[in-house]
């Protein structure tokens, strides 16, 4: 497989500080910098592997909310009991289960 050559600019400290690393590791910089990128690059891809699913929910909400017209939001007095409660647990999701809960009729 052929190689490919990337050129960066960076201070020297910080060029510095990566030869030292390298050489503690054994490696040259090519070699250093390459496996700390590849590295971070698996981290990165494991995250947002992990994620995937939550980011696909919160997507899908978005679109829903963005679907909805502001006039047509109701107030916590026109909510029903049921809808309050999943109102309720939901903002216990983003805020925390120590929030205090919202009495009918008052504002969230």
């Amino acid at each position: 497989m052929a190689k490919t050559r990337i050129s960066i600019s960076l201070e020297q400290e910080q060029a510095e500080r990566i030869r030292r690393h390298a050489e503690r590791a054994g490696m040259d910089v090519s070699a250093y910098l390459v496996h700390a990128a590849t590295r971070q690059m698996a981290e990165t891809e494991a995250i947002e592997e992990q994620f995937a699913g939550v980011d696909a929910l919160i997507a899908a909400a978005e679109a829903e909310a963005g679907a909805v017209a502001p006039e047509s939001a109701a107030t916590v007095g026109e909510l029903t009991e049921q809808e309050r409660r999943e109102a309720e647990s939901a903002l216990g999701l983003v805020y925390g289960a120590d929030r205090p809960s919202v009495r009918s009729g008052e504002a969230a």
